[in-house]
Formats: structure tokens, C-alpha cells, sequence
């Protein structure tokens, strides 16, 4: 993207599809957060889940000691050699180039309202990994705007990597409002300490990247 700015990408990003054989399909809710460094040269990838989906474990997805969120940190810079959009991020023991194909602009503020993601990793000329990500502002899309990122991504090529409807999960959500989850099971899991043992292990690698 030749007039990308990377300020305007920053914020609480609702991941609404995703093609990632990395990722679980029974998670939901998933949300990326990204804050700037104070130099506007990198930047921490919050990368949040919850899991398991009610709907992939009616009788069991509020007992999870994951109901209410887990978190996982993804760190970024910037390389000065690399084209506009093209960011390089660290995350599961390696770095790669993390290319942000296309935005859709809000058209009062001109502030990023949508934006699709793909990464691409090879090693010794065999493609390891391919991730397309799917985001919005808004934690919920109707069918016709996701669409609309499809065409989008179709137009950029990006279909023989996984960016068609038939290669892409949707991303479940809870209805709005309905707050987080608290039942025996999460007082139990709190009453062990497993929320601060997240909080502890979200910390550490937080710290670790820096």
C-alpha cells in the first residue's frame, strides 16, 4: 500500500475470518490490539482469544478456564527497506512479513475502518505458512460487507493463498452485552489462581519482547 499509515492501524482491531492452520477454529471473540512505541517504529500485538466457542461445546465452553480471554503478544518493527504496509512482526519463535494488502477508509475521519492482513513464511523455498486475516473496527460484519472483503482480496490476488469463502473461518461471537462469563467453574478456576497465572504468563512475554 503505497499511502499506508501505520498510525491510523494502530487501536482494537474484531478478527471477523481468518485462513491460518495455526489457529483453532473453536476459539471466538478474537481481537488484536496494537499500540505504537513512542517512536512509531514498532509496535505490541495484543492478540486476544477466548475459547472454546459455545457453539463448538454447547455443554462445556463456559467451564473453559479461557471463557473469559487469554492473550497472546506479537511483536512488530518497521523496516526501513521494506514498501509502505509491509510490516515485520515476531511471534511463535520467528519473525515475518506481515502485509497489509488493503484498507477500507472511513469516509468522514479517513481512519481505518477495515483491513486485511497476509503473512507468507518460506523457508529454503518451500512456503511454510500463509495467513490471511480478515478485521473491522466493529466487532460484528453483515454477510454483505464480508463479501465485500472478499471481492477486495480477490482483486489483489490473494485467492490462491486461502482468501476465498470456502478456505476462511468466521470468527464466532457472543452477542454484545452480555458481559463475561461467572459461574462455579470461574469462581474455581480464580479460587486457584489460574486468572493470575494467565496474567503472569501475558506479562512475561510481554516483557520478553521488548
Amino acid at each position: 500500500m503505497d499511502d499506508f499509515d501505520l498510525k491510523k492501524y494502530q487501536g482494537l482491531w474484531y478478527e471477523q475470518k481468518f485462513h491460518d492452520w495455526t489457529q483453532f477454529k473453536e476459539v471466538y471473540d478474537t481481537t488484536l490490539d496494537i499500540k505504537l512505541t513512542p517512536d512509531g517504529t514498532g509496535w505490541i500485538d495484543d492478540f486476544g482469544v477466548k475459547g472454546p466457542a459455545p457453539a463448538s461445546a454447547k455443554l462445556s465452553w463456559d467451564k473453559s478456564p479461557v471463557a473469559n480471554g487469554a492473550h497472546y503478544f506479537l511483536f512488530g518493527r518497521v523496516d526501513p527497506a521494506d514498501p509502505p504496509g509491509v510490516l515485520r512482526e515476531s511471534g511463535f519463535g520467528v519473525e515475518f512479513p506481515n502485509y497489509i494488502v488493503d484498507v477500507k477508509r472511513n469516509p468522514t475521519t479517513g481512519e481505518y475502518d477495515e483491513a486485511i492482513q497476509f503473512q507468507c513464511l518460506e523457508r529454503g523455498g518451500v512456503r511454510v505458512f500463509e495467513g490471511i486475516n480478515f478485521m473491522s473496527r466493529r466487532p460484528q460484519m453483515d454477510a454483505a460487507g464480508l463479501e465485500e472483503m472478499h471481492a477486495r482480496a480477490e482483486k489483489a490476488g490473494m485467492y490462491p493463498y486461502g482468501a476465498d469463502p470456502e478456505q476462511m473461518h468466521t470468527v464466532a461471537r457472543r452477542p454484545e452485552g452480555l458481559g463475561n462469563v461467572d459461574n462455579s467453574w470461574q469462581k474455581m478456576w480464580r479460587a486457584i489462581g489460574v486468572d493470575r497465572l494467565l496474567e503472569m504468563l501475558t506479562e512475561s512475554i510481554e516483557d520478553g519482547g521488548r
